[in-house]
């Protein structure tokens, strides 16, 4: 079966072992977590069977924005199983300018980590950088953790009402702490879902009662590389309780079609 891997990150070689330690600080795990580095990414995805991977870039402080986006043009242009997105930031000064350089650039998407990053998705200083993306490439969200504020479900709720033409994608089934909401907050909404970072911490059943909810088609495969390993969560993906076409549907055609692969 065709696999693409909706989330995943990667650094360069030089900071890849301190970013992941990082995130997995921020997120209190101990061990267990990748390196972060593209050759890990690429063994573990071909002993999964993985055929591409979305990589997702966070932009941490406004001047580094720029220095991020093109690491990850570099490694796209040298690796066509990569579909890149870039970042940005809404300290930026030029953010638009920024948009702009991600659409003509050729990246696919845009990712925001709003905890990370530490404002919320409807920040107003962002609604420029909507307009500039709207109906021309999505933006992807870490969504929903119930420590802070600023990815909550709401809030990327409020952010589709004022660009209705906005492709969006809701990582870890909306909401990373908080899918329950997160259903009831977007199930209306045109978005789609990815499952990344979830499955693990869903009591039985409980995964295939959502994809059931949002519908297949709404749905994407992501292993959070460097987090976890995506040999464990493409294992841990197909031990579901799916029907063979919504394993189809999941594991690439909701990623080739959203993305026009």
């Amino acid at each position: 079966m065709h696999i693409v891997d909706f989330h995943c990150h990667i650094y360069p070689d030089s900071i890849a072992e301190k970013a992941t330690q990082s995130i997995c600080d921020f997120y209190e795990l101990e061990g267990g977590h990748m390196n972060g580095t593209v050759q890990t990414l690429l063994r573990q995805g071909d002993t999964a069977g993985i055929d591409r991977f979305v990589v997702l870039p966070v932009g941490m402080r406004p001047d580094k924005v720029r220095h991020v986006n093109d690491f990850i043009l570099a490694e796209t242009a040298k690796q066509p199983r990569f579909i890149g997105f870039g970042t940005v930031h809404a300290g930026m000064t030029d953010l638009c300018e920024e948009a702009q350089y991600i659409i003509d650039s050729g990246l696919h998407g845009v990712k925001m980590h709003p905890d990370f990053q530490k404002f919320a998705i409807d920040d107003e200083r962002l609604f420029p950088f909507y307009e500039t993306v709207a109906g021309k490439i999505p933006v992807m969200y870490h969504m929903g953790d119930k420590r802070y504020a600023y990815s909550h479900p709401q809030k990327l709720r409020h952010v589709m009402d004022l660009f209705p033409k906005l492709q969006t994608v809701a990582a870890h089934f909306g909401g990373y702490s908080m899918y329950e909401s997160a259903y009831e907050i977007l199930k209306d909404k045109d978005c789609i879902f990815d499952v990344s970072s979830s499955l693990m911490f869903m009591p039985e059943g409980v995964a295939e009662h959502y994809i059931n909810a949002f519908g297949a088609e709404r749905m994407v495969f992501g292993t959070d590389y460097p987090l976890w390993d995506p040999v464990n969560e493409t294992k841990r993906f197909f031990e579901l309780k799916l029907t063979d076409d919504q394993f189809e549907q999941i594991a690439h055609r909701t990623a080739e079609q959203f993305l026009h692969l």
